[in-house]
């Protein structure tokens, strides 16, 4: 099953507060911090709230 790293690549400050929750709950904290989550709908609906704040790529 294929996984996702995604890595936070834009501030939060000044963004409204759903896509702050967002990044929280994927468990990003800092700049450049990256999580490997599962590769499911879920996640990818989270990921496309906050698109312009990271940068996804695809785990094996």
């Amino acid at each position: 099953m294929a996984e996702l790293k995604i890595t936070l690549k834009r501030s939060i400050i000044g963004r409204p507060q759903n896509q702050r929750d967002t990044v929280k709950a994927l468990g990003l904290t800092k700049i450049n911090s990256s999580v490997v989550k599962p590769d499911n709908v879920a996640i990818k609906g989270m990921v496309n709230t906050i698109s312009h704040l990271v940068d996804v790529e695809e785990v094996k």
